[in-house]
């Protein structure tokens, strides 16, 4: 129980700590919001001196008291979050909805607050009345509410019911300014927030929502006729190229600035179909529909593993791209036409063509076999259709048969087949089912370097499903994994790099990849001349330092002089992955700290903690506070030892009374010579 207990109470700390971190509440709810927000972060010191309580025995009561306020917290902190991040326009519209749903946490709240016995606890009286008082704000919040902005609210129902275009400008102007959507990046943040509603609905957003977004592209026209320059401030300071080739001034001759929200993270070109991805990011349907026929599994700009590759399609940017084409006399740019799809648009005469091939896999001719696999690996990766058809015609257990296989073309036909097969979310659990794993282990271990290769990505594509990560780490494939991250080609440490990345996510795994000698790979990695491996080399120890086994092994490898190398010199995300890798080092550890501080850390620590990425900097003001606090402790040390030192010198100086003997005058050197 006592061990349940201190996981109960420091999942309460965190998710309180949690709520903390979240910010820039919208301003329909802020005030409210920010309130439920500092009271729950009153709560923390009670959460802590329950966690540090060593010797009182909390009954089964008080147990399911925590739990119940671990769920109502959790409640509330979907609600801060919810709060934060979604759409000002439906906060104000579903005002009603949107309160009643605030008043539920808040009772859930109280009711579960004041079921925890806090006698039994045994916490200090000054933390009992902090909660007290919480309790009180609770019970007053109940029975109070903040009057809606009404004004708000009926100028947003009246431009959302209403049909024709003609509207009173202050109206608009009311509405820009209380819902502070003056700005191009407001309005795309707003049209963000609208589509994640689209995303989190399925592709099924419903009329409401459909309206919503309307009626912000009303909103964004009245602002973009009050102000056509505000997408393209650096226009005028822009030269562009005249028919001569010359640069020019002259301000008719001037070309538009595309705003960055506008232009497509992969093709860098204004979006002519903009589409979003699960993560949120937009991108234009035709780049990343290519990113991901290519077989990548993650976001191109955030880099995050893409829990779905379904893209929705971005109707607001759409609207705002079109609006400032026009504004700027630039022809909109068409959507290109795209058929409608069903699970697989496959013709008649392609689906017969992968009912032969797969024929040919099961014929007892093993040049017949070779030949079908090759082109059931062309086909599955030419396009998304051929990979449901391929699936759909039964040819996923067949390919697993010839993983097996002793023609090592066949093998590796076999794989990568099964490779661009599970790009389809749906195949991927086929794959498993069908018992791939082994067989596609045995590839990595026995086949050729390009066959390896591609078990290595295919276990990295299987590996995005989090249950996959425990069935391939138990299957054997870590270790050889680790062999083609030493002595692959660059092609193949990466595959291996990534699917190594992937397998490590789950704890379970981290063990196996140390015990397996990939920390001494890693740190080749890390100092091979060209650097080709260093982003995803430093990125697996920033997983594996997280280990207990990890840790130790990253320690002994002496990695302390490479990372402080990294920390002053790498990559934005290097430094931040170094930083990470060297506070697990110096966390329990004081002699890495003295390395590090040694080898000149602070200053590029320093630099880090105010130029780094949000996560570098927070690494890096963990470690400064650390490296801090310890030099005080040695400073403090040192000057009790120089205390101690003078006292001791003091005593020995100081004069004594003299001994008989030692009053009697010395004999002469003379005599004492005689005697002898």
């Amino acid at each position: 129980m006592e061990e349940d207990k201190g996981a109960l109470v420091q999942s309460l700390i965190e998710t309180v700590n949690e709520i903390a971190s979240i910010s820039d509440y919208r301003c329909t709810v802020k005030k409210q919001y920010c309130n439920l927000a500092r009271r729950l972060k009153l709560l923390t010191p009670m959460f802590e001196e329950i966690r540090d309580m060593k010797e009182a025995v909390v009954s089964e009561e008080t147990v399911k008291a925590l739990v119940s306020f671990r769920e109502a917290l959790e409640s509330a902190k979907e609600l801060l979050r919810f709060g934060s991040e979604s759409s000002k326009i439906y906060l104000v519209l579903e005002r009603e909805q949107t309160m009643n749903k605030f008043l539920e946490v808040t009772a859930r709240l109280e009711q579960t607050l004041s079921g925890i016995s806090y006698e039994e606890l045994d916490i200090s009286d000054e933390v009992k009345e902090q909660v007290e008082l919480v309790l009180a704000q609770f019970r007053r919040a109940k029975g109070r509410v903040d009057l809606p902005d009404v004004e708000l609210y009926e100028d947003l129902s009246y431009l959302y019911n209403k049909k024709d275009a003609a509207t009173d400008p202050a109206v608009f102007r009311r509405l820009v300014e209380k819902l502070q959507l003056a700005g191009i990046g407001e309005l795309t943040q707003e049209s963000l927030a609208l589509h994640e509603m689209v995303t989190s609905s399925g592709g099924d957003p419903g009329a409401s929502i459909e309206k919503m977004s309307m009626l912000l592209k009303k909103i964004k026209d009245f602002v973009q006729t009050e102000n056509p320059n505000m997408v393209a401030p650096a226009t005028e300071k822009n030269l562009v190229a005249t028919s001569s080739g010359q640069a020019s001034t002259d301000k008719n001759c001037k070309a538009p600035v595309i705003p960055d929200d506008f232009r497509c993270p992969i093709s860098l070109e204004l979006m002519k179909d903009p589409v979003i991805v699960s993560t949120g990011q937009t991108y234009e349907r035709s780049c990343i529909e290519k990113w991901l026929e290519q077989g990548h599994g993650t976001c191109p700009k955030t880099q995050q593993t893409l829990s779905s590759t379904s893209l929705t399609p971005n109707y607001v940017l759409r609207s705002l791209i079109a609006q400032w084409c026009e504004a700027n006399g630039i022809e909109v740019p068409k959507r290109p036409n795209r058929p409608n799809k069903t699970a697989s648009a496959c013709s008649p005469a392609e689906r017969t063509k992968i009912e032969n091939l797969l024929h040919k896999l099961t014929s007892a001719n093993p040049e017949d076999q070779r030949f079908a696999a090759g082109e059931i690996r062309l086909l599955a990766k030419r396009n998304a259709d051929n990979r449901v058809a391929i699936a759909e015609a039964g040819a996923i257990p067949l390919l697993v048969g010839l993983l097996s296989t002793p023609d090592s073309r066949t093998q590796e036909h076999a794989v990568t087949a099964l490779l661009n097969l599970s790009i389809c979310e749906d195949n991927k659990g086929s794959i498993i089912s069908c018992g791939a794993v082994p067989g596609i282990v045995h590839v990595l271990k026995h086949g050729g370097m390009e066959a390896r290769e591609n078990a290595a990505a295919t276990l990295f594509s299987l590996s995005v499903v989090d249950e996959n990560k425990v069935r391939i780490g138990a299957s054997g494939a870590i270790p050889p994994l680790v062999t083609l991250l030493s002595e692959g080609t660059q092609r193949g440490k990466k595959d291996a790099a990534t699917a190594l990345f992937n397998l490590c996510i789950y704890q379970g795994n981290k063990g196996k990849a140390v015990r397996a000698g990939v920390v001494s790979t890693l740190m080749e990695l890390l100092t091979e001349t060209g650097g080709g491996m260093v982003d995803e080399a430093l990125a697996i120890l920033a997983i594996l330092a997280s280990h207990p086994e990890g840790k130790a092994a990253i320690g002994a490898a002496d990695a302390v002089p490479v990372l402080v190398e990294v920390i002053g010199t790498g990559s934005p995300r290097n430094r931040e992955n170094a930083a990470a890798v060297l506070v697990h080092l110096c966390s329990g550890d004081p002699q890495h700290m003295v390395d590090a501080q040694e080898l000149g850390v602070m200053d590029s620590l320093l630099d880090l903690s105010q130029n780094g990425t949000d996560r570098g900097k927070r690494k890096a003001a963990q470690l400064l506070e650390r490296m801090n606090r310890f030099i005080e402790q040695q400073a403090q040390a040192e000057a009790e030892v120089e205390t101690e030192t003078e006292v001791e010198v003091e005593a020995v100086i100081e004069p004594r009374p003299l001994t008989q003997s030692e009053t009697q005058q010395p004999q002469p050197l003379s005599a004492v010579n005689a005697d002898r």
